[in-house]
């Protein structure tokens, strides 16, 4: 092949420069008024831009620098994750990502996404905000065998809601189908609080959602919690059930944590990493991430790599039924 003549290896000088620069721009990560941009690929004001913003207030007292939220919706974080995958490895942008959606657009190929997985590198997860299913307040599901039982019974008649098509609350339902052996009729909405509208509007049946998403009518008593999907009790959720201890063991929600482009320096990701730690260990983030009903739960670059790899395989299975 004649394209072999238009490469040529890298003297081992020029290699040991590449590296010796590398090195030099790590140790000086993050250089001195030099702001990091933190691309958040969703609308503002919702639970996923809000945690970010808490965040990156925290993270500007561990790393003395300013971090900048950028938003940029669309496409279910698509806009923001293609921003992402094609900024400088350099650690100054760095954005968020929620899974399972942001392994939807990996590796469905109708997404047309120009990025991989491995166009990207975890840097740490923040926080869980768990799936639920809710029910108006004076809804005759009592319980999720309620609701359960009903849509056995007159399949594809059960309403319930997804904040958009192929979104982590979309593969819940579709989780939940198939444990329960239902059929529902599924309603895309366009985010959260367009789907709660309906909801209290009575215009659908059932509302699948996050934990983050629907504490306000809650706590105002507008609705009922039927089950959340976790492996524990929710705290902001008292005395509601999960769904494994009903029967039903279904991990749903949106794992939220921070990436950067693959390339990214190994010493400026664990700087990044253990900023984020950092920061989730201040009283005041934590506060205020408790406050918009936000689950800490921080895990590392290894540990936040793990689940990445966990959901490529649930995600590639439940490709197939989002599109039917």
């Amino acid at each position: 092949m004649r394209y072999a003549s238009c490469w040529k290896l890298p003297t081992l000088a020029a290699a040991s420069f590449v590296l010796a620069a590398a090195t030099a721009g790590a140790a000086d990560f993050p250089a001195s008024g030099k702001a990091i941009q933190m691309v958040v690929g969703f609308a503002a004001g919702g639970s996923s831009d809000a945690g970010a913003r808490i965040l990156a207030g925290g993270m500007e007292k561990v790393l003395g620098t300013k971090v900048e939220v950028l938003n940029k919706p669309g496409a279910s974080g698509q806009i923001g994750y293609t921003a992402i995958a094609k900024s400088k490895p350099d650690g100054y942008t760095i954005g968020l990502a929620s899974l399972p959606g942001i392994m939807v657009s990996c590796m469905d190929a109708d997404r047309k996404a120009v990025y991989t997985k491995d166009s990207f590198q975890p840097v740490a997860l923040q926080v869980v905000d768990a799936g639920v299913i809710a029910v108006p307040a004076n809804s005759p599901y009592k319980t999720l065998k309620d609701f359960v039982d009903d849509a056995k019974a007159r399949p594809k008649k059960v309403t319930v809601s997804t904040t958009g098509l192929q979104t982590g609350d979309h593969f819940s339902v579709l989780q939940l189908q198939k444990l329960a052996d239902i059929q529902v009729a599924i309603v895309h909405f366009d985010g959260a609080s367009t789907a709660m509208t309906a909801l209290l509007g009575k215009k659908i049946d059932v509302y699948s959602g996050n934990v983050g998403d629907i504490l306000s009518q809650l706590k105002s008593g507008d609705i009922r919690v039927l089950g959340v999907m976790d492996n524990e009790e929710n705290p902001f959720l008292p005395g509601v059930k999960t769904f494994k201890a009903q029967g039903y063991p279904l991990l749903g929600g949106s794992w939220r944590g921070y990436l950067v482009p693959a390339g990214t320096p190994a010493p400026v990701v664990k700087t990044l990493s253990d900023a984020i730690k950092g920061a989730l260990e201040n009283n005041e983030v934590k506060a205020n991430l408790d406050k918009i009903g936000l689950q800490v739960r921080y895990m590392d670059v290894a540990g936040y790599s793990s689940i990445w790899n966990e959901y490529a395989a649930l995600v590639k299975d439940l490709i197939p039924l989002s599109k039917q």
